[in-house]
């Protein structure tokens, strides 16, 4: 079988959603660490985004449809169930996960701390307004993760989609203490951030200056 690429920036919470799937399910790859809008991923990605892959002569650009294929080709766990109520669960939670989730905590909270529009200084108005709009967001992850996972009794796609968004969250003072006073997700993420799937494919930390 050709080797299976991943392309693209590790610290991309949807590049490591790729790369727990291949973890999880022990499916070996090699990963290309291009940022967006590089030659290898315009070439890929009709709007230069990553994660992009491929595979023979198979190329797939959006997380979904790579973590889908993997799933699909590839031994090893099932993170997206054969039952169909399951997937069709999973499918909701990983929508909820790029449309709602992502939208508020990764591109407006933790972008606002990691690439200020001036360089060294956060915008925290807009800091501040962003963690308000994931009160309620946290409030429903809380609820839905009570069982400890997102859907059945078992780790599937939902959780691997959210687990890095909730990572990055809770490396900042306002998402780490609304997560903290989140007593089941609380729990969730103590648990799934141990898991070695996830702390296999963990970006490595910034390089300090």
């Amino acid at each position: 079988m050709p080797a299976l690429e991943i392309i693209g920036a590790p610290q991309s919470n949807y590049v490591w959603v790729v790369r727990m799937v291949c973890a999880e399910k022990g499916v070996p790859y090699e990963l290309n660490p291009a940022r967006p809008h590089s030659p290898d991923v315009d070439a890929l990605h009709p709007f230069g985004k990553i994660p992009v892959m491929r595979h023979g002569d198979v190329t797939l650009c959006e997380s979904k449809a790579i973590a889908t294929y993997i799933d699909r080709v590839f031994d090893g766990p099932k993170v997206i169930p054969d039952d169909p109520k399951l997937a069709a669960q999973v499918e909701q939670w990983v929508s909820l996960g790029n449309v709602e989730f992502d939208k508020v905590m990764v591109r407006q909270y933790v972008v606002g701390y990691a690439f200020p529009k001036e360089p060294g200084k956060p915008d925290m108005a807009a800091i501040g307004a962003a963690a308000e709009k994931m009160k309620p967001q946290i409030a429903v992850l809380d609820k839905a993760v009570a069982s400890g996972h997102l859907v059945g009794d078992g780790l599937t796609l939902a959780d691997i989609n959210i687990l890095p968004m909730l990572f990055y969250v809770n490396r900042f003072e306002e998402g780490k203490a609304m997560l903290g006073a989140a007593k089941n997700l609380s729990a969730y993420m103590e648990r799934h951030f141990a898991r070695p799937s996830f702390l296999a494919s963990r970006p490595p930390p910034p390089a300090k200056n």
